[in-house]
Order: C-alpha cells, then sequence, then structure tokens
C-alpha cells in the first residue's frame, strides 16, 4: 500500500512540474526601451497601453526605469502572444510623446509572440493640452450625474445627451442607448485620448436630417477597473447588475423614456463590445439590441463565444450589430468574432435579420474609427423591430 501511494504522490508532482513547467514556458518576456534626449535624468516616464499590465490605458500608472543616458526601461510578462498599442507619457495625458509640430504621436503597435525587445525614441512632448480631433464644443443638451454607486465596482459618472426638442414637446417619449467608456463619447475635453466618438453631432444631425427617430443617449463613464468591469466574472456581473437595476430605473424615472425593451439599447467598443453584447444576452428582458464594435469576444482568457454556443434556450428576439476593423489589435481580436459569428448562425440566428457584421479592413482600433461607423450602426438598430 504504502510503494502504491509513493507511487501516486510522485505521479502527481511530476505532473504539477510538468505543468508549472508548460506556464512558465508560455510566459513572454517585453522590454520596452525608450530614448528621449531632451529629458533631464529626474523626469518621471510612463509606459500605457490596452492591457491591464500597460495600466489599461492610464497614462501616470505605469512608471519606467531610468537607466542612465537619457534612456528608460520596462519589463512586462504576457500570456500569449498578442498585437499591442501603447503610448508614452510624463505622467498625464497633456504632457504625452509628441511629433516636432506640438500634435500627439499616434499609438505604437507591436506584435509580440516570443521574448522581445522593444526600442523606441521620443523627441518631443505635448505641453499642457492635447491636440482635439473635434474642435466643435458639445451640441445639445447634456446633464451630468456624479459619482453613481454601485455594488461591487467603483463609483462613476453618468452623462444624458437629451435630443433636439426635449425640452419643449413635454409629453413625448424616446428610446435610449446606453454607451459605455461614457467620457469618450461626446466631448474631447473628457476623452481619454483627446478624441470622442462626436456621438452629439452625429444624433443630432441624423435626428434633424430625420435619418432616426429623437433617442436619448446615456453615457457610462468607466473606472480604473474598466477591463473587469467590462468582462465575463464577478465584476462585469456587477456592473450588468448596476445597468439593469440602478442605472435604467433611475434614467426611467428621471427622463421621458420608452421604458419597454425594444426601445432600450447599448453599445460599445473593444470590451465595451462584449459587455454590450453580454448585456442583451443575459437580460434580454430589459434591452433588445446591442452595438458591439471591435468586440473582445475571444481574447487574453476569457471566451464568451463558449457561452453562446453552450445555450439551450430557445432563440432570443434580439438583434446585434457587429464590426471589427482590419489593423493593429483589430486582427487579434478577428478570430473570435469569426467564432461568434459561427456559434450564433449554429444556433438560428440569421445574418441581416438577428444581426449583421460589417468589417472595414482599414480601421484601426480606436476612437476615431468607432467614430465613423456610430452613423450607419445607430440606424441599423434604431430600424429594427
Amino acid at each position: 500500500m504504502k510503494v502504491k501511494i509513493f507511487s501516486v504522490l510522485v505521479a502527481l508532482a511530476l505532473f504539477c512540474a510538468i505543468n508549472v513547467q508548460a506556464r512558465s514556458e508560455s510566459v513572454i518576456h517585453v522590454t520596452f526601451i525608450l530614448n528621449s534626449p531632451d529629458l533631464s535624468a529626474d523626469s518621471s516616464v510612463y509606459i500605457t497601453g490596452g492591457i491591464e499590465q500597460l495600466g489599461n490605458w492610464n497614462p501616470g500608472q505605469i512608471k519606467m526605469d531610468y537607466k542612465g543616458d537619457q534612456t528608460w526601461s520596462k519589463e512586462i510578462t504576457v500570456n500569449a502572444p498578442m498585437s499591442i498599442e501603447y503610448k508614452y507619457t510624463l505622467g498625464a495625458w497633456e504632457r504625452e510623446g509628441a511629433k516636432a509640430d506640438g500634435s500627439p504621436l499616434s499609438n505604437f503597435e507591436a506584435k509580440i509572440s516570443h521574448d522581445t525587445i522593444i526600442k523606441d525614441s521620443v523627441l518631443f512632448w505635448t505641453k499642457g493640452g492635447r491636440q482635439r480631433v473635434n474642435q466643435g464644443q458639445i451640441t445639445g443638451t447634456v446633464k451630468y450625474h456624479r459619482g453613481m454607486k454601485g455594488d461591487g465596482i467603483k463609483d462613476r459618472d453618468v452623462i444624458v445627451w437629451l435630443p433636439p426638442g426635449y425640452e419643449t414637446d413635454k409629453t413625448r417619449r424616446y428610446p435610449v442607448i446606453y454607451m459605455h467608456d461614457g467620457q469618450n463619447i461626446i466631448d474631447p475635453a473628457t476623452s481619454s485620448f483627446g478624441v470622442d466618438w462626436g456621438i452629439d453631432e452625429t444624433v443630432d444631425r441624423l435626428i434633424k436630417s430625420r435619418a432616426i427617430a429623437p433617442v436619448i443617449v446615456v453615457g457610462i463613464y468607466n473606472t480604473s477597473n474598466r477591463m473587469k468591469e467590462y468582462m465575463p466574472g464577478e465584476t462585469g456581473t456587477a456592473y450588468m447588475n448596476f445597468i439593469v437595476n440602478k442605472l435604467k430605473p433611475f434614467i426611467d424615472s428621471a427622463y421621458r423614456t420608452m421604458p419597454d425593451r425594444r426601445h432600450t439599447m447599448v453599445g460599445g467598443s473593444s470590451a465595451g463590445g462584449i459587455i454590450s453584447f453580454m448585456l442583451v444576452w443575459e437580460h434580454t428582458e430589459v434591452f433588445s439590441k446591442a452595438i458591439c464594435m471591435s468586440p473582445a469576444f475571444k481574447i487574453m482568457g476569457w471566451d464568451y463565444v463558449k457561452v453562446v454556443q453552450a445555450s439551450r434556450e430557445k432563440k432570443k428576439h434580439v438583434f446585434f450589430y457587429i464590426d471589427i476593423g482590419g489593423v493593429g489589435l483589430e486582427t487579434q481580436l478577428q478570430p473570435g468574432v469569426d467564432d461568434m459569428i459561427a456559434a450564433l448562425k449554429a444556433k438560428g440566428y440569421q445574418e441581416g435579420k438577428d444581426f449583421v457584421f460589417l468589417r472595414d479592413p482599414t480601421a484601426k482600433h480606436f476612437e476615431a474609427d468607432w467614430a465613423k461607423r456610430f452613423p450607419q450602426a445607430l440606424m441599423l438598430i434604431l430600424s429594427k423591430k
């Protein structure tokens, strides 16, 4: 008996060792080296990008180490090959890497498949203000609700854009679209990257041209916990519960909405695209339609395609707008989008009736590109009964 137990323990130890080795071998080390010859040695330099290891675009979270000769370095590890977009800052978006004319540099891009050393150079830095792509002021009436609370998630601001005529026609009620990353949708001054979606101008123009019926837009600000809030898991569930059980009832009581599911929609991009899909899929009694731009259905350890594949519910009366670009991170998201389209079709959802899929091969994973596609997306979901 002792021999058998010993053999089992040896086998178990060997199995664990093999798995630990396999996990360690899958870890990819990435070293970023930045040279900026005009900075002093005591400058605080930061790197930021679209993954947790780079601070999820927080400009003052991931500090680099000074190595001498106006060179700074930072090493991170990732668990799988991926495309990374990133930037360098001096701690805030008002002081990011710039071109010679003072305008911000475009995102740096890197495709990571093995241990890598990436060398970059930044010669100039913005000085106190970001260049705004959308130079116009906010169009229309916007209401601000500060510090709204939800169980299990961080407090956040919420904005409400009201359509033309809302204040004069006191009897009319309106459909509502809830948008994630709310600070990025109407005001470049609050946008994470100085570029907003221009949703205020877009929706105002579409309404006045009678391309769409008037609609209320609710923008839900993100927080530093964005990725966990926008992905499957405990925090993502808490975020959805906040929207369903607290935010929507508040909006319906404070504004003249059409509160039924047919007139309640949701939208977002990237991780905001997957949480939009999840809200419709898991709360069909509340939401009927979703805009899912560049959705991260299957990336970095989560896979919502499996949830759809495993569903045994009867076909839901829903509609999804799904799109993807073709540059940088978009290529990494493409397989998950393809798999989700296949999963929907396998469940009986028909393209053109229950969902549409559009691809722009020239588009990047960026606000300005999503803004270009938003008018068509909004017209499509508002036209579906």
